[in-house]
């Protein structure tokens, strides 16, 4: 294999242009070689030199791609994830994984048959104020945490039915959409819930899918972690709150790798993903029996060190970070949610 991978991408909407072609483009040990829109060229428009197709078995017929990063709508995942390991190609998904459990069990199944690297795109366990949250929990600046909210308040009045994420197709809504990133953290920090409770409800007259959801996870040790997201919250709570048996932290405001994205900006410049001061995190707690309050310089956020992670698992160099079996676990959250959600009860995380 060549020290550079090559890269196709299935699909250019809103995640390939803003997130995956622009952080691949940023690493030089990934070459994007090929892009694949059926319906339009326009992405010849920023990157010129990729070769824009038509139709996938010009990625899966083509010897010299390596990788095929699926970036479709996810109704569409199973089928594009399963044809790319077939034809021997490494494979990166959107998120969510799949729509459900069972078809997360059945790809992750045959990547290991195929021997190829499946990962699925969790970008944000590489925003900054989760990255700051992972340090401050590892160093016991909390102590014992007994709660924690995770928030993601938007302001979106008006759905739009004529596309997916607010239509009626499996995968769609704001709990596959976003709640799928907050399991992940939240499985990242904490590991697996025991109990799940959760309500799931569509707030707009005019959207046919969920967009608001409010899910509470249980823990052995009596912590509780609630997960929220609302489209109508014109003033947003604080994105993170964690309280401990030492101390709290509060955190507002999104990662600003995303609005850098969609500006035209690369990962490759010098002080990506840092955060204004402003906005950074509040701290109260302990430390060596001192009492102390203050703010906390939010680690800079690195998307590319997720595909950096890809090129190095590929290459044989380094574990892979995001495993289709912790991904698979969130995919399961969701439908026991669902499920306790529609039943109105408490539901056992097996």
């Amino acid at each position: 294999m060549d020290e550079k991978l090559r890269v196709g991408i299935i699909g250019y909407g809103f995640a390939s242009r803003t997130f995956h072609a622009p952080v691949i483009t940023s690493l030089p040990n990934l070459q994007l070689t090929k892009i694949v829109q059926r319906k339009s060229t326009n992405a010849n428009e920023r990157y010129p030199e990729v070769e824009v197709v038509s139709h996938v078995d010009d990625l899966y017929q083509d010897d010299v791609i390596d990788l095929v990063v699926v970036a479709t709508p996810s109704t569409d995942h199973v089928k594009f994830v399963r044809e790319a390991l077939l034809a021997g190609k490494h494979v990166v998904v959107e998120k969510p994984f799949t729509t459900t459990s069972a078809e997360a069990d059945e790809l992750t199944k045959l990547a290991k048959k195929q021997g190829k690297v499946l990962s699925v795109f969790h970008n944000r366990r590489w925003d900054g104020d989760f990255m700051t949250l992972r340090r401050l929990l590892d160093g016991g600046m909390l102590g014992d945490v007994k709660e924690a909210v995770f928030r993601w308040d938007r302001y979106i009045p008006d759905a739009n039915p004529d596309k997916w994420r607010d239509s009626h197709a499996l995968g769609s809504g704001v709990l596959y959409d976003l709640g799928v990133h907050f399991l992940d953290q939240t499985l990242c920090l904490f590991g697996k819930p025991e109990k799940i409770s959760a309500d799931v409800r569509s707030l707009r007259a005019d959207t046919k899918a969920d967009d608001y959801f409010d899910v509470t996870l249980g823990f052995r040790n009596d912590l509780r972690v609630t997960i929220k997201s609302t489209v109508l919250a014109r003033e947003p709570g604080p994105r993170y709150v964690v309280h401990g048996t030492k101390g709290s932290f509060v955190k507002f405001g999104n990662d600003p790798q995303e609005q850098a994205l969609i500006a035209g900006r690369s990962p490759a410049e010098n002080g990506w993903g840092k955060e204004s001061q402003e906005m950074w995190g509040t701290l109260n707690t302990v430390v060596n029996n001192l009492h102390v309050v203050g703010t906390v310089e939010t680690v800079a956020g690195a998307y590319q060190a997720y595909y950096q992670n890809i090129y190095d698992a590929i290459t044989g160099h380094a574990e892979l970070i995001v495993k289709p079996e912790e991904a698979k676990m969130a995919i399961k959250l969701i439908e026991l949610a669902l499920v306790s959600s529609r039943e109105g009860r408490t539901v056992d995380v097996e």
